[in-house]
């Protein structure tokens, strides 16, 4: 076994990208960047207060890392997609970067040319703060070009650009474009001074397996993904070649002939994505800690088998002594020949063009002060955009909605019990699961009740009901002139559609005392709800796509009136099918 000189352990570092937990820099990230010479941070929105405190926060780890001799900036990503994961974007308790519309969204927008100004423009306030590379452990603003072919899709689906059904509002089929909104995305973030890292390679869209809780297996050949889920992929590699790209983990027996992840497998990282298919850029993998990777080979080893693999970079978010392990694991890997000198050599020069390009040098970096005028002039243009965009994605499932809740006396806001969905939307820590004593501690969240507070303030009169998967309280229903029913992926939560049934069979019955209200359906997240239900739907049904507030005031435009609903429905080909 031959021993590492400083310069390889230096080198090594570079092949890593680690979180770290607070608000500060912690005492375990400088170790990693001094004893382990970590090339690359990510930032999650356990780090983020406001953009100023994120500035500061890059500062110092910037500084610190040319104290400790790094030859190179550290890569500092971030955890935002837009939509529903904004790591970086505002919240009730800080002001931090502007919430755009996600993927699915944006598709629903129609429009390219605008998902690439929102990913512009989301990419110019990150950059102020310091932040030079989007990706996340599991999805950002980074585009997400999976094509989200399985309805059931846990871990995806509005973070997708579409699915693998030919739209009826698209000249181009479905994966194409997927592809056509991900390059927008991938060029504005890149006009912006921010690498791009479309994920997760070869495809998380066709399965409803959620890779933080096991490996989805995923019995494709290579000709069927050669048409469904690798165009998208092919696009960015081809038309607007990507500076980074992340793979995922996913087995495909049907490629490889085993049930590795993709994300530790050879035959995908180098035999497909590089060879080919002809990628050229950087290879980062999604977390490691996933339980899709840990399971199987622990995070440390996975570490190990994604760099033989091809990776560049391999990715750890939460776990000091799982980053420390991988490093260790390497170390002895390339001690004993398992990581080759050439492999080495071909992936630093990446890395090292990587960062020559979005981090620059040191004099760039340390001197990039906080304009906060100037960055409050961005704000306020971001914010205007971000309207036009949100309310450019409301779309009409099932007509007429414009002006459903203009002028009436009262509105009753019927939301329901959050649930935790998938760990990439839901929060981490459990806020909305369960408090002390096992008690729901935040039965509406957030986002419901900025909606019902916006209905309340633009409405004679209303009232707020969080439904749960216990029978509704008729006597609360009695007395509204229209009831708004607000379903969140109720494909995956079908009480939801048992009580949006149970309202609508009441207000079928001759001379009902029950119900008398006039129902219109807001679907706030995924726009399969409505294939759960049996019977034609016969009421009034808009999709927003998404939970966050500037959403629902989108939406809440067109119940008023004030606006048109112009987005369309970007999967099932345009429509929902079977109303």
């Amino acid at each position: 076994m031959i021993s590492l000189t400083d310069e390889q352990k230096r080198e090594i570092g570079q092949h890593f990208v680690f979180g770290f937990h607070g608000h500060v820099v912690s005492e375990d990230i400088k170790t990693l960047i001094r004893d382990y010479h970590l090339g690359n941070i990510i930032l999650m929105k356990r780090n983020v207060q406001s953009i100023a405190k994120v500035h500061a926060l890059v500062q110092e780890l910037q500084a610190f890392a040319k104290a400790c001799g790094h030859e190179k900036p550290l890569m500092i990503g971030i955890d935002q997609e837009n939509g529903l994961v904004s790591a970086f974007s505002s919240t009730a308790t800080y002001d931090a970067g502007t919430q755009f519309p996600g993927a699915m969204a944006l598709a629903a927008t129609g429009s390219p040319d605008l998902a690439e100004q929102v990913s512009s423009a989301s990419a110019r306030e990150m950059k102020m703060a310091g932040i030079n590379w989007a990706y996340r452990h599991a999805h950002t603003i980074s585009p997400v070009a999976d094509v989200n072919s399985d309805p059931r899709n846990p871990v995806i689906g509005v973070r997708s650009f579409g699915d693998g059904k030919a739209n009826r509002s698209y000249i181009l089929t479905d994966p194409e474009k997927v592809g056509l909104f991900a390059t927008a995305v991938a060029r504005g973030l890149t006009s912006a001074g921010v690498a791009p890292s479309p994920k997760h390679f070869p495809g998380h869209g066709d399965t409803h397996v959620d890779s933080h809780l096991a490996l989805p297996v995923i019995r494709h050949s290579l000709a069927t993904l050669l048409i469904t889920a690798l165009p998208p992929f092919q696009a960015l590699i081809s038309t607007f070649p990507s500076a980074t790209i992340m793979t995922g983990h996913m087995a495909l027996p049907l490629v490889t002939g085993d049930e590795v992840p993709c994300s530790l497998s050879r035959k995908i990282t180098t035999d497909l994505l590089r060879t080919q298919m002809g990628y050229e850029g950087v290879v980062v993998t999604d977390c490691l800690e996933m339980d899709a990777v840990v399971n199987g080979y622990g995070s440390e080893g996975g570490a190990v088998l994604a760099l033989q693999a091809g990776a560049d970079v391999v990715m750890i978010c939460h776990t000091f002594e799982r980053q420390r392990g991988a490093i260790e694991a390497t170390w002895k890997a390339v001690q004993d020949g398992g990581w080759t000198a050439a492999d080495i050599n071909a992936s630093a020069q990446r890395v090292r063009a990587l960062k020559e390009k979005f981090a620059g040098s040191w004099e760039e970096v340390l001197s990039r002060m906080l304009d906060e005028a100037e960055l409050q002039k961005l704000k306020a243009v971001n914010a205007e955009l971000s309207r036009k965009a949100y309310a450019a994605s409301v779309a009409v499932v099932r007509g007429p909605v414009s002006g459903i809740i203009s002028g009436v006396k009262t509105v009753l806001v019927l939301t329901p019990e959050m649930q935790s969905l998938n760990k990439a939307v839901d929060d981490a820590d459990g806020v909305l699961r369960t408090g002390e004593g096992g008690t729901v501690r935040n039965t509406a969240g957030p986002s419901y009740l900025a909606l019902a507070a916006l209905i309340a303030r633009r409405t004679l009169s209303s009232q707020h009901i969080v439904y749960s998967s216990k029978a509704l309280d008729k006597e609360e229903l009695r007395g509204a002139d229209v009831i708004i029913f607000v379903t969140r992926n109720a494909d995956q939560s079908p009480w939801q559609m048992e009580h949006l049934e149970t309202l609508l069979e009441a207000k079928k019955k001759a001379g009902s005392e029950e119900i008398k209200a006039d129902i219109v359906v807001l679907q706030s997240c995924g726009p399969y709800d409505l294939l759960k239900l049996r019977g034609a739907l016969t009421v009034p049904s808009l999709a927003c796509f998404e939970f966050t507030p500037p959403a629902f005031e989108a939406a809440v435009n067109v119940l008023l009136g004030d606006k048109e609903a112009t987005g369309i429905v970007p999967v099932l080909g345009g429509v929902v099918t079977g109303l």
